[in-house]
């Protein structure tokens, strides 16, 4: 297998805002949709970040994507809003919906808005992280964009991979950031790992008869498995309906299947939350006792062999550090499919040498 190429962060970002314009999206709506999928490689989030770009281009020349959407407001009270995305890039819509959160929690405390006719919009963790500089828990919640996950006991893959994540501030201490599927492995990793030529670890995904599936290649012949076994299941379902039925968007049967359809609208739903601690005590006390909590986590007693005890979403904070220092890693095939991207749309390739 060969070594990953090291890619500059802002001359990816550069260039997926080069590939979107290529197609007709708008200048500033191409940076803003670049930046965060940029960030998701940064951090790691490689199933949501470039590996995208070419599906999401094929949406959008296939009419799956409004470019001149009207981002709206459809429903809303002091402390809580439900936004229609106008068929939208979901990373448009997510942004807008966490910006409205954001207003409306500093007056309410805490604020829940929920999206309808949105789309894909990367790794969740992006959206819930944007509270943090106003002093803001963030969470966010999600209906993936395929079913891959079927109800306990059953074969027919009714629910998606239902991310949920989580983002609270600390002091002197990296924030807590919790990012997770509600499945084994998200579908994008899968892809991620069928990009670079690897095989699954045993226990992401199992074919019909509920034999380990280990060749992503062959992942359209099996489905994932949900977390905690039937626990996972019904977490999948209930962020489903928090995210999906209550915003008016689409739940199980109405699924599409955006890598198999890229002309339909798939109406995602997403929900993000924004909490106000300062509704709740002293922001600086709050903070504080994160600290506590985070430095009593790290320092306890550890199990044989272990020499770290991580808190959620350290270990991307650290890769995010290191890459942006280094380099985004990006496998060889998906850089041959890049470059043959920028041929196709006259732009500048990413690998300039």
């Amino acid at each position: 297998m060969s070594d990953p190429i090291l890619v500059d962060h802002v001359r990816l970002r550069y260039f997926i805002a080069l590939a979107f314009e290529a197609v007709g999206m708008p200048a500033a709506d191409a940076r803003t949709v670049a930046s965060l999928m940029a960030d998701a490689d940064l951090q790691g989030s490689d199933g949501h970040g470039v590996i995208r770009l070419v599906p999401y281009l094929k949406r959008i020349r296939s009419g799956g994507v409004n470019l001149k959407p009207d981002i709206r407001i459809e429903k809303e009270r002091a402390a809580m809003a439900l936004v229609n995305g106008d068929n939208a890039m979901g990373h448009l819509v997510m942004k807008r919906a966490a910006e409205i959160a954001i207003e409306k929690a500093k007056t309410a405390g805490v604020a829940w808005v929920g999206t309808r006719w949105s789309n894909h919009a990367g790794p969740a963790s992006l959206y819930a992280k944007m509270m943090l500089p106003h002093d803001m828990l963030g969470l966010y919640f999600a209906v993936g964009n395929a079913n891959h996950l079927p109800p306990w006991g059953g074969v027919e893959m009714l629910l998606s991979t239902n991310p949920v994540a989580a983002a609270i501030p600390a002091g002197e201490e990296p924030p807590i950031v919790l990012d997770m599927a509600t499945t084994v492995a998200a579908y994008g990793k899968v892809k991620a790992k069928a990009s670079r030529g690897e095989m699954m670890p045993e226990g992401w995904m199992v074919d019909r008869e509920g034999k380990p599936l280990l060749d992503p290649k062959r992942a359209a012949e099996g489905f994932l498995l949900p977390i905690g076994g039937y626990k996972g299941y019904g977490l999948a379902l209930v962020v489903g309906l928090l995210a999906g039925t209550l915003n008016g968007a689409a739940m199980g049967r109405d699924v599409i299947d955006f890598n198999a359809d890229a002309q339909t609208a798939t109406n995602t739903g997403q929900a993000i939350v924004a909490i106000d601690p300062s509704a709740f005590g002293e922001v600086a006390e709050f903070k504080a006792a994160v600290d506590k909590l985070i430095r009593d986590l790290r320092g306890s007693e550890r199990m044989a062999g272990v020499e770290h005890i991580f808190m959620p979403g350290e270990q991307s904070q650290q890769k995010a550090a290191r890459q942006k220092k280094e380099g985004i890693a990006l496998a060889p095939s998906l850089m041959q499919t890049l470059d043959r991207l920028a041929e196709q749309l006259d732009i500048l390739p990413l690998r300039t040498n």
